[in-house]
């Protein structure tokens, strides 16, 4: 039964100064990759408020790198929206496998502790609580609200730093090929088991061929063959598993 008080129980400031240390080291991963988006969001055409709008906005490296490279190609605004949004599903994940470790803490910080989740606060944050089981709800999600706020300020920072260096680089430097280049190099590791691997050549191929139509119509067909075969794909290895199980019952 809840208690009465269960629901206010408040970030610790130990737990907080204890996960921005502990992002320290992070940060040389954030800070650069913030300097990239910021720097090839002004290469794309972007002003400086529409960068920091974006980026404040949606706070996800890949995501953005997703959206920003569909843009670029002239892709809908709506297929962007789509497929920055499919690349973030996993936040989905992390946020059910972290609200178990945080029983107790009210809404008033739940709500806030979404605009902070990403891949290094989630990963820092689950090694923590399972290395300290016995550890108090107050501390877990002050050490979570340390690692967030660390990173998502430098994050916006770079970001704003490279928007202003983005538009100080002579358009003869040519940097228009950085966009794709990160973003192949954010979502190549994420592409693992055989029905990813089949939604993502599948798509890349159809990308290829229909990149003559117009109004980016050709992403959006690409985008479509790829989730559809990699669906097919996902329901055709299950289909399979499901009778060698049932043989070998």
């Amino acid at each position: 039964m809840r208690r009465p008080d269960q629901d206010r129980v408040t970030p610790s400031r130990r737990g907080l100064l204890a996960g921005a240390w502990a992002s320290l080291p992070v940060l040389l991963a954030v800070a650069p990759f913030g300097l990239i988006f910021g720097t090839l969001a002004t290469e794309a055409g972007f002003d400086l408020l529409q960068t920091m709008t974006f980026t404040t906005m949606v706070v996800a490296g890949a995501s953005q790198l997703a959206a920003l490279q569909l843009l670029s190609d002239g892709a809908p605004a709506l297929l962007a929206v789509l497929t920055g949004a499919v690349v973030n599903l996993r936040m989905a994940m992390y946020s059910a496998a972290i609200a178990v470790h945080w029983q107790g803490l009210g809404m008033a910080w739940r709500i806030p502790a979404a605009f902070f989740l990403h891949d290094q606060a989630f990963a820092l944050s689950i090694a923590r609580y399972r290395a300290r089981p016995d550890e108090r709800v107050a501390d877990r999600a002050g050490y979570f609200f340390g690692i967030g706020i660390t990173t998502v300020t430098v994050w916006i920072a770079c970001s704003w730093l490279g928007a202003e260096i983005g538009a100080r680089i002579p358009p003869g430097w040519g940097l228009g090929f950085a966009a794709p280049v990160c973003f192949i190099a954010v979502v190549a590791p994420m592409i693992r088991g055989t029905a990813n691997v089949v939604a993502a050549l599948v798509s890349a191929v159809l990308a290829v061929v229909l990149a003559g139509l117009p109004g980016g119509t050709g992403l959006i067909v690409a985008t479509a063959g790829g989730i559809a075969a990699g669906m097919a794909t996902a329901r055709h290895i299950a289909r399979k598993l499901r009778v060698v199980l049932e043989a070998a019952e």
